[in-house]
């Protein structure tokens, strides 16, 4: 059963295949260069930036500052989906997905280039947290963006399959972000990996997202495709004067529900990329390019899983293949940290793995979920504002409250128990949402 039938459209039949094609692989790199700038920020605040920018008192002072920062970054999102939604809807996909890459890549090139503490005092990481908040609104507004290019001209039948190329730019984001630093890390020394080496992936971030604007611009040129986001376009400024207005005014409900539904995954996502990171490597003195290596290979897992769990949600429907990953999520969490408490590499990697499975099956099938919750005039508002919503909830606030949890109990149990927590909270969003879609 799939969410709400009502808020389908019809596919683009005249589309070509190839056209369809180049679309989906244009939104898979729109979303995998801007995924890959913001994921190397959660890896340098795990390994660098707190003794960079934030120096004072402890170095778990230091960690929690710096996920703080890491944090804002999540705080701003809903800002982008709000602004890229509202005008998503009625102007275009396009410009606001192009805007989107735009900004990101300066900001994560200005934070490559950030003096620290030592040279310019307070102001660094006062324009640490500003230039994060510049990814953060990036971000927001990309996702929606991507999400959509894919997902509306996806063939009968293969929405959640097409919508997964564009979930696909988050395990490849991870991937290059943690194979750049380990060649950062294995290239220079500790002193000058605290130096500049960190820098090296932030700077390149720059040079992978002017290839892939240009290949999307290119993608823009297609005339079939022109015509599709032009009649798009021209219905939506026709029939909806103000799709953020409509979505807080009658469909607040199914935004939070959203929300709520992929809080869990967000959180638990962040708490194995960067939570974990710090984790084992300050606390369990595990070493960092292991970690990483374990991070990557673990990441690479999920160019597999998330299109399978996407293909079989388009054939036994969203609800049942994302209720499973929630359910899976919430038993593993405490087995989770008993084994990576171990402190060995083979246990974290196989805790980490099945963690990474479960969050895999919720991610599969997840826009095309979100994009079937709305219908088209507000769609990327709506869309948007759910996911952003669950990045701020769930992401954002992950690794600085499991160093919190960490320090204030002194077990990774209350780890766990929050993910469980989250893990409750989610099945009684898509329960709710569930109900809803039965009723229509």
């Amino acid at each position: 059963m799939d969410m709400a039938p009502s808020a389908q459209t019809a596919t683009p039949t005249a589309l070509p295949t190839v056209d369809r094609r180049r679309v989906a692989t244009a939104a898979a790199l729109a979303s995998a260069v801007e995924w890959y700038d913001y994921f190397v920020f959660g890896i340098a605040a795990a390994l660098v930036l707190g003794d960079l920018y934030f120096p004072a008192g402890s170095s778990t002072a230091g960690v929690l500052a710096s996920f703080a920062t890491f944090a804002v970054g999540f705080l701003a999102r809903p800002i982008g989906g709000i602004v890229a939604g509202h005008l998503g809807d009625k102007r275009g996909r396009k410009p606001m997905l192009v805007l989107a890459l735009t900004l990101m890549g300066l900001a994560t090139t200005g934070i490559g280039l950030l003096p620290t503490y030592e040279t310019i005092g307070v102001a660094a990481p006062v324009l640490l947290v500003t230039l994060r908040v510049l990814q953060g609104i990036a971000v927001g507004a990309q996702w929606g963006g991507a999400m959509l290019l894919a997902t509306e001209y996806a063939p009968e039948g293969k929405r959640g399959i097409y919508g997964s190329v564009v979930q696909l730019g988050v395990p490849i984001g991870v991937v290059t972000a943690n194979t750049v630093f380990l060649l950062a890390g294995a290239f220079t020394t500790d002193a000058q990996f605290a130096a500049w080496g960190w820098r090296v992936p932030f700077l390149i971030g720059l040079f992978v997202l002017v290839l892939a604007w240009y290949i999307h611009t290119k993608v823009e040129e297609t005339p079939e495709f022109r015509d599709a986001e032009k009649a798009l376009a021209e219905k939506e400024k026709s029939e909806q004067s103000s799709p953020l207005r409509t979505i807080l005014r009658d469909h607040r409900g199914t935004v939070l529900l959203a929300g709520g539904s992929f809080a869990v995954n967000t959180a638990t996502f962040y708490i194995l990329i960067t939570g974990v990171l710090d984790y084992t490597t300050r606390e369990l003195d595990m070493k960092k390019s292991a970690v990483l290596t374990v991070s990557l290979c673990v990441s690479l897992t999920q160019l597999v899983l998330i299109p399978a769990a996407a293909a079989l949600s388009d054939r036994y429907g969203r609800i049942r293949i994302y209720t499973f990953g929630a359910v899976g999520i919430a038993l593993w969490a405490i087995p989770l940290f008993l084994l990576i408490d171990t402190g060995s590499l083979l246990w974290l990697a196989v805790g980490t793995f099945v963690a990474s499975c479960f969050l895999s099956i919720m991610y599969g099938p997840q826009a095309a979920l979100f994009a079937e919750l709305f219908t088209p005039e507000m769609r990327y508002t709506g869309a948007s504002l759910g996911y952003q919503i669950a990045a701020v909830c769930g992401g954002g606030l992950a690794p600085f409250l499991m160093v919190l949890l960490l320090e204030t109990t002194g077990t990774s149990m209350s780890v766990s128990a929050y993910i469980i927590a989250l893990s409750v909270i989610a099945l009684i969003s898509i329960k709710v949402l569930a109900d809803r879609a039965r009723s229509h």
